[in-house]
């Protein structure tokens, strides 16, 4: 379908609307007129089957906001589409007009320029001309980067060695065996998009699978990726890896995807994070973790330590005296950097757990302390409770 057709037409009128109709009085009377000539209700009416195609277009037009506006305003220069302002028809040799001029003319994008380069987008061409192969976007990109616990606490900058989907190197992404000749796809009529039934009464837009919404077709395939227009490329890139970043995050890096066709956008690159253990540290959300050893008489008798930090130097943390086994004690502003449930800069805190280490041997003073220590708590029972029925 030429710019010229769809410039005659009258969206409204087919719809049963003013051209001053709300958005929901278009969706309503699109919707009646779906219902009752839809395929599906229909079968065997070509007529029906053709009205509703026709309403599907004019809804597609002035059911979208932007290209309503476009419309009306190509409605407003070619003077409600019977004709141009001024006298000027519709056809070449023969059409009802006495200027010579035809709306082709006006409406031609083929070759730039011309009323139809100002409203492109409205007749799927965006600009560019029909037949015209318009940006592709990139495809996305997943890896996976394993780092180091520090690395992941500071922020890290890595290098990732990519493969990924790409434009052909023989065709270009064109898809056609190089120095043939493209010709505009019969199935979306260089569209790049075909309608399909969603079911009920409502349609969809597609890629159109014969040309994968390239617009232009080949007749001969290019011969190294068989007509998909795709190839595998192999980089490597630099990537940067906040600080904080938490094991198993998922890392979003724009415009490091895949590289666009045609001067399309890249895609995204998506990067898991596999953060590896640190040999003594911990992580809970913000705060660190780490087990510290003391002794039975640290523990009993109460004692200050010192515990390392990451990064940093060490901290003394006092014990008090009768600590059980398994306390954790806190220091505040010695975990990471973080931020709060408002987004406001914090630091969160060094969680330290005690173990009362039991030692393995004891030489012959230690033990004789012990069995002293015994004889002198002989009379208190940890497990009176547990047995007897005490």
């Amino acid at each position: 379908m030429t710019n010229a057709d769809w410039a005659r037409k009258d969206f409204y009128k087919t719809l049963g609307v003013k051209k001053d109709a709300s958005a929901d009085e278009i969706k309503k009377a699109y919707r009646k007129l779906a219902r009752e000539n839809h395929p599906d209700s229909n079968p065997g009416d070509a007529a029906k089957h053709e009205r509703f195609k026709e309403v599907a277009e004019a809804y597609d037009v002035v059911g979208d906001p932007e290209r309503r506006k476009q419309y009306d305003q190509m409605r407003s220069v070619t003077g409600g589409f019977g004709g141009f302002p001024g006298g000027f028809g519709g056809g070449r040799g023969g059409g009802a007009g006495t200027g010579g001029f035809d709306i082709n003319d006006l409406l031609r994008d083929q070759a730039g320029g011309g009323i139809g380069d100002l409203f492109g987008g409205l007749f799927g061409g965006g600009g560019r001309g029909r037949g015209q192969q318009s940006p592709r976007r990139g495809p996305d990109v997943e890896t996976d980067a394993t780092i180091g616990f520090v690395e992941a606490v500071e922020g890290v900058t890595i290098s990732l060695r990519l493969s990924s989907d790409a434009p052909c190197g023989t065709c270009s992404g064109t898809g056609g065996k190089p120095g043939t000749t493209p010709h505009i796809c019969p199935e979306c009529d260089g569209a790049g998009m075909v309608a399909a039934s969603a079911g009920g009464a409502f349609t969809l837009n597609e890629t159109c699978p014969k040309c994968a919404g390239r617009q232009l077709v080949y007749d001969e395939a290019c011969p190294t990726c068989h007509g998909s227009g795709r190839g595998q490329s192999t980089r490597t890139i630099q990537a940067r890896i906040p600080a904080g970043v938490k094991d198993g995050q998922r890392i979003r890096l724009r415009g490091k995807g895949g590289a666009g066709e045609r001067g399309g956008s890249p895609g995204d690159l998506f990067v898991t994070v596999k953060v590896a253990p640190h040999p003594i540290f911990g992580r809970s959300g913000d705060n660190l973790t780490l087990t510290v050893p003391v002794s039975f008489d640290e523990a009993a008798l109460g004692a200050e330590i010192k515990v390392p930090t990451l990064g940093g130097a060490p901290v003394t943390l006092r014990i008090p005296a009768g600590t059980p086994n398994g306390r954790t004690f806190r220091v505040r502003g010695k975990g990471l950097a973080g931020k709060d449930n408002r987004g406001t800069p914090r630091t969160g805190d060094l969680l330290v757990t005690v173990e009362v280490h039991v030692p393995g041997t004891l030489n012959a003073e230690a033990r004789a302390a012990l069995e002293a220590y015994r004889e002198a708590t002989a009379g208190s029972d940890l497990r009176r409770n547990l047995v007897g029925g005490g």
